[in-house]
This record gives C-alpha cells, sequence and structure tokens, in this order.
C-alpha cells in the first residue's frame, strides 16, 4: 500500500473472517458472484481475441474462473486470494497473495478479473497502477466492485438504532465509491478506453436477522478499522433490526437489500488501440447529432 493511504478496511480481519467462514461452512453464500461470473462470460465471449494467461484477483473461492473455463479464448486462469481457507477451495492454479501487492511480473499478463474485491482494498488507486503494470500492452482489465447505493437500507437502519440507544453512530456499512468515481480512477491508473458502467440489484430476505447473517456467512460482516470494537448487544441489533422493517419491509413482511454492482472495463495502452478523434475534428457538429428530429415523440406540432 502506497505511504499515507488511508486504512479504512481491516485487511487481516478481512482474511481471518473469509477463514472462519469456511470453517463454518464449506458452501459460501456466493448468489452475487455467481451474478457477476456469469455477466464476466458474456462480456469475453464477444470479445474477439484470446488471452493465454489470466488472473483471477480476490478470488474468493475460485467461482469466476470456474465459470470463463468454458470460454475457448482464455488459457490458464490462475486464482490470486489472501484468504487461505478460501484459496483451498478453489480447483485451478492458485496463489496466496493479497490483492495490494501483486506477485506478478511485468507484462506479463493478458487478462485480470476481479469479481467483487477491489473495494475493499485500501489503495485501490496503487493497485489499479499494479494490474496495468502486469498487463501486457493491450491486455485487458475485467473488474466488478460494490458501488455507492450497497445496503443503503442497513446502513441508515444502524445509524438510526446507534444513535437512539448510544447517543451517536459508529461506521458499520463500508464507505463505496460510486460509478463516476470509478471510472475516473482507471484513467488515473493509464488504463485505454475506460469503461463504468453500474447495475443495482434488489435481493429480499425474509428478514432483517437474515440479512446479516447472510453478510457474516460471506465472511464480510464489520471489518472497518474505525468500527466499535464493543460487541454489539441484543437490543442494538434488534432495534436496529426493528427500523429496518418499519422503513424498508415489503407487503408480506420479506425486506429489500439494495447491491449495486460496479463493472469496469480498461486495457493496457498499445499503440494498435482506437485514439479519440481531436477536438473539433468531426464531420457532423454534437449540435446537430443531439436535435430531434421532427417527427420524433419529442417534437411539437
Amino acid at each position: 500500500m502506497v505511504a499515507g493511504a488511508p486504512e479504512i478496511f481491516d485487511r487481516k480481519l478481512i482474511r481471518s473472517r473469509r477463514d472462519r467462514a469456511v470453517r463454518a461452512s464449506p458452501v459460501l453464500p456466493d448468489f452475487l458472484l455467481a451474478r457477476v461470473a456469469d455477466d464476466f462470460v458474456d462480456r469475453l465471449s464477444i470479445v474477439r481475441r484470446e488471452f493465454p494467461c489470466a488472473v483471477s484477483l480476490g478470488a474468493y473461492h475460485g467461482l469466476v474462473a470456474e465459470r470463463l473455463r468454458s470460454l475457448s479464448t482464455i488459457g490458464e486462469i490462475i486464482d490470486v486470494e489472501a484468504s487461505t481457507g478460501c484459496l483451498a477451495l478453489s480447483a485451478g492454479p492458485r496463489v496466496g497473495a493479497d490483492e495490494e501487492a501483486l506477485p506478478f511480473a511485468a507484462q506479463s499478463l493478458d487478462l485480470v478479473v476481479s469479481g467483487l474485491a477491489l473495494h475493499l482494498v485500501n489503495d485501490l488507486p496503487g493497485t489499479l497502477i499494479q494490474i496495468n503494470r502486469a498487463l501486457k500492452p493491450d491486455g485487458l482489465l475485467l473488474a466488478a466492485l460494490l458501488g455507492g447505493e450497497t445496503l443503503k437500507e442497513l446502513r441508515e437502519a444502524w445509524l438510526i438504532a446507534e444513535d437512539e440507544l448510544l447517543g451517536g453512530a459508529s461506521p458499520r456499512v463500508a464507505p463505496f465509491a460510486d460509478v463516476r468515481e470509478l471510472g475516473g480512477l482507471l484513467q488515473r491508473a493509464g488504463f485505454a478506453l475506460p469503461v463504468a458502467d453500474s447495475d443495482s440489484v434488489c435481493v429480499t430476505y425474509a428478514s432483517p436477522i437474515a440479512l446479516m447473517q447472510d453478510i457474516k456467512a460471506m465472511g464480510a460482516s464489520n471489518m472497518l478499522t474505525e468500527r466499535r470494537r464493543t460487541p454489539v448487544t441484543r437490543g442494538l441489533l434488534f432495534r436496529a433490526a426493528q427500523i429496518y422493517q418499519q422503513r424498508f419491509g415489503l407487503p408480506g413482511g420479506r425486506v429489500p437489500a439494495t447491491f449495486e454492482i460496479v463493472t469496469l472495463t480498461g486495457w493496457a495502452p498499445h499503440e494498435g488501440q482506437p485514439k479519440p478523434l481531436r477536438p473539433g475534428s468531426s464531420a457532423v457538429s454534437l449540435a446537430d447529432i443531439l436535435k430531434p428530429s421532427p417527427k420524433g415523440p419529442l417534437a411539437r406540432e
């Protein structure tokens, strides 16, 4: 991690909680990761080039690499994961390493994918720079991160409950970045043709407690460095659940949980890549393109 970068996440705690989740059950909740993995397959299936050497960074239990092995255009896929418990579940080549310290030589990889891992690094700009350096010219980064709208309902419920019972709130849900910030980081890290897009996923649970249990089973409960260190009392837990139910409950008693998935795409620079046109060189003005047609739905009689 770059000196001076804020330590938002307790990386050691993240590893230990993932290890503990694996010990509790080798079947980890992965419905979001499965969605991301299928999306990666769809995106890469239309890319007309081969990727002989690929890395799945922050591999969790290896699901992304497992799905991508169905593509004939991808050769070897190496899972990289800091949790030894999760890494033991991977079925293919694997390397134990932290996402913030990549153990790969410069220009050694054709493809880096990352499924729901990079939003938990402390130095995301530095990590993106390392990925760019490790990619061969015209190599591809495809990463999915949780965005700023993720678990907004749970965040609000905890803030209100702690303020009521403790006279002040502590951070309990990670501060995820928004899609514009993440797209800007790709540019700062030197990626060519950067694209960031966002997809909001709503998942319903039987109760707020069921949601919290699922988060714990993922090894993803509060890992913020500035978290409150005292144990959560039963009264605080049930007050947060009550507020969640009252504010966001659905007909029938279930509750929604929002997950925003931001997908980043960027290419390591290469001289053969398309270049943006010089300002003013276009034969058609933007004003003409945006001008509504007289027969269009916005035209007035």
